[in-house]
């Protein structure tokens, strides 16, 4: 395939598309969302009062937003627009209250003392375990106090109806793809009404929002999250058959559905024909408000304003993704790989992951239309299903490699580097299934062929060393259930031993881990020591955690049966040694 030639042709026009398109506003608030030189966000978070800028966009508001920003205004006249560190760490101080304090004491109702999985579990340190991961929801459930909606312009975070499950640590607010995982462990924990009341808050974000954002908070508007809505709502039905729930939320799902298309997508000429294909794509220029202090220092590096406007985008749409941060976005003007953050380029990549769990949903969506009845929108979201596994398998697919590779829109060029996220059309079936033997194959091939797959704790985000988070040595839960679910779809016999032998290795990490952290779970792991949690990125390694405890529970609940822990006995290091390294493993911008 000539892709080259082509894409050279093609790319002047699709930036032509964004320069005559205007960027979106971030969100009104001038208090947690307005940048600018002099503005309270930049002033603010500019004083580097906390080590994590996200502390300061979740403080409310202790009086009104028309009050705050007086007395700013105030302040910066009396300093001469020069307030000292002591004089902003003081009006935050009177001004606003503490973060967290928007929430009520809330208990699941739906929380009970004995499930199923118990009885399915053989190995009693595994059994122990998931006993404290059932007992944990608890303590990771948050019920927005009313005063939240009566108030909203005091607050950053977006009112929602129902309680709802947060990942832990930092992430205080509901997360969209987060859920995904988090809700596949309350399904395992019986928490059917838990996990209805969390769907109907993405249903009212989508109602409010018009589309469901990267999390409830006002600074997440113009962003949203893996596509994952859609499938959470498919693991709800299949476990209750709510067929009322699909009934009064279907336009829902279908108008989250219809906003990546009308928003993410571009279409794309590859060997003479063209292909609508979706990548991560956030057109607001100015720094993310709860990473603006990184941001802004990172941007000043770049030469010109449109530089760091586009450096912007290209971070806010690296958050979109999910992996923010991963060599899988940097790439030099020339197109070669780069581990330096200035040369993210999210938007100019076609991600096999994104277009995969878009595929599964335009599936889903005809499964769903089908089961109501509404035989005209099942056939439509089929023929879009076939287009996807059209497109992916003539763009995406490389044949010599055996695996789906990203595509980047300047060069016209695959990025044949090793990604979790390479055999995401497993996961979501998004392949020709008549065509099975002649993927699963090769794709076993390339697996074998990969050293990722040697790790003691798991399979590595990337094969890059860069002190970003979403690279190696860092390990995450949902990744290791998608290629994990993906090699259990085939039904092929040998990749059903490769995804036993993953399960195995993650589950004994994250309670080795457990074990010597005094019962802490983490966001992350590290693949090459096992026991030890993840590290790099922005902020430290965080606890809780949502869909840590979920993928653990989902794969005992599903092979409980067999799996047989070993202690720490096979650890590389001594519990002592394994604290030591945790504290030198996380790394700061």
């Amino acid at each position: 395939m000539d892709w080259k030639i082509t894409g050279l042709l093609l790319w002047p026009f699709f930036m032509i598309s964004l320069a005559l398109d205007p960027l979106p506003p971030p969100c009104d608030s001038k208090v947690y969302c307005l940048s600018g030189e002099n503005s309270l966000l930049h002033v603010v978070q500019m004083a580097r009062l906390y080590k994590d800028s996200k502390t300061f966009v979740d403080k409310p508001i202790k009086t009104s937003e028309e009050e705050v920003l007086a007395n700013f205004a105030e302040l910066m006249q009396t300093t001469f627009n020069s307030p000292s560190k002591e004089q902003v760490a003081q009006f935050v101080q009177d001004n606003f209250d503490p973060e967290g304090s928007e929430f009520e004491e809330w208990t699941p109702s739906d929380w009970k003392q004995d499930i199923a999985l118990f009885d399915h579990i053989q190995d009693e340190k595994y059994l122990d375990f998931a006993k404290d991961l059932h007992t944990r929801w608890q303590d990771l459930g948050r019920q927005i106090d009313p005063k939240v909606r009566e108030n909203a312009s005091k607050y950053s975070l977006h009112y929602i109806d129902k309680p709802f499950v947060v990942p832990g640590g930092r992430f205080r607010e509901m997360y969209y793809w987060d859920s995904y995982w988090t809700i596949q462990g309350l399904i395992v924990s019986e928490m059917f009404d838990t996990v209805k009341g969390m769907l109907e808050n993405f249903s009212q974000l989508i109602r409010e929002v018009g589309h469901i954002p990267n999390g409830n908070r006002i600074y997440f508007y113009r962003r949203t999250q893996p596509p994952f809505y859609i499938s959470m709502v498919d693991a709800y039905f299949e476990a209750t058959d709510d067929e009322e729930f699909l009934q009064e939320n279907i336009q829902y799902l279908d108008k989250e559905f219809q906003y990546w298309m009308e928003n993410r997508t571009m279409d794309l000429e590859v060997n003479g024909k063209t292909h609508k294909l979706a990548g991560y794509n956030v057109q607001v220029d100015d720094p993310r408000p709860e990473s603006y202090y990184e941001d802004f220092n990172e941007a000043q590096k770049l030469p010109s304003k449109e530089a760091q406007q586009e450096f912007y985008q290209n971070m806010k749409s690296g958050a979109e993704s999910g992996w923010d941060y991963s060599t899988r976005w940097f790439f030099k003007a020339n197109g070669s790989p780069s581990e330096d953050l200035l040369d993210i380029q999210t938007r100019h990549i076609i991600p096999v992951d994104l277009n995969s769990y878009l595929c599964k949903n335009a599936k889903l969506l005809s499964k769903f239309y089908t089961i109501l009845g509404q035989d005209e929108q099942a056939q439509k979201y089929q023929q879009v299903f076939d287009t996807f596994v059209t497109s992916m398998d003539e763009v995406l697919w490389n044949s010599d490699h055996g695996a789906w590779f990203d595509f980047h829109t300047k060069t016209m060029q695959q990025n044949p580097q090793f990604y979790p996220s390479n055999l995401a059309p497993l996961w979501a079936d998004c392949y020709s299934q008549t065509k099975l033997k002649e993927k699963i194959r090769p794709v076993l091939a390339y697996i074998e062929d990969q050293a990722a797959f040697d790790y003691i704790g798991g399979i590595p985000t990337s094969m890059v060393r860069s002190g970003q988070q979403w690279d190696f040595s860092n390990a995450w839960a949902p990744l290791q259930e998608i290629i994990v679910t993906g090699l259990e779809n085939t039904g092929d016999a040998k990749a059903l031993e490769v995804a036993k032998d993953l399960v195995s290795k993650w589950v004994q990490n994250v309670y080795v881990s457990y074990e010597q952290s005094g019962q802490k779970m983490f966001e992350k792991y590290d693949v090459e020591q096992v026991g030890l949690a993840g590290g790099g990125g922005e902020y430290d390694v965080q606890e809780g955690f949502g869909w840590s405890n979920g993928v653990i529970m989902h794969f005992l609940s599903k092979h409980g049966h067999s799996l047989v822990s070993k202690g720490c006995s096979n650890a590389k290091s001594s519990g002592s040694l394994v604290i030591s390294l945790l504290i030198m493993k996380v790394v700061f911008y």
